[in-house]
């Protein structure tokens, strides 16, 4: 278990290093081009949750999702527990666990996440996201991606 502790430390320090630079070299609100007509680097501050879900409230939000993070958190540390050398979902968990904690360090100590990522197409701009976001959405495939791989080996053969 602990090479996929492990993994999701390094996925927070990953986060929280790209944060700090964000922070520090970007202005707020203020897109720097890296990709013409697709990405930017875009300094932004969520106080809700993924597509800014309730960052609009008042701020009860903010301990809302701390309180979540850190349930979820501790539920996926267990879930780890009880994996018997399925590298897959191992993986797709500390995938989720890293990201969950990246986020969860930014809403407890600045009461808002930082994102920075940017992608957009013409008039059409994906929200902002940032380390933590991505290795949340890569864990979560992953383990979507599971249920069919589990589904094809526990099929019955066809006659």
């Amino acid at each position: 278990m602990l090479v996929w502790l492990v993994l999701s430390a390094v996925i927070v320090v990953a986060d929280l290093v790209t944060k700090y630079y964000a922070t520090n070299l970007l202005n707020y609100a203020m897109p720097v081009e890296v990709i013409p007509a697709f990405f930017n680097f875009t300094l932004l501050h969520n106080t809700g949750a993924a597509f800014s879900f309730l960052a609009t409230q008042s701020g009860w939000q903010r301990w809302f999702f701390v309180s979540l993070a850190v349930i979820v958190s501790l539920a996926l540390v267990r879930w780890l527990q009880t994996l018997n050398g399925d590298r897959w979902m191992a993986i797709s968990i500390a995938l989720v666990l890293g990201g969950a904690i990246g986020n969860l360090y930014d809403r407890i100590t600045l009461g808002y996440v930082v994102d920075f990522l940017h992608f957009y197409w013409g008039d059409y701009h994906f929200p902002a996201f940032n380390i933590a976001d991505t290795a949340i959405s890569i864990g979560a495939a992953m383990m979507i991606l599971d249920l069919f791989r589990k589904e094809d080996t526990t099929a019955e053969p066809k006659a």
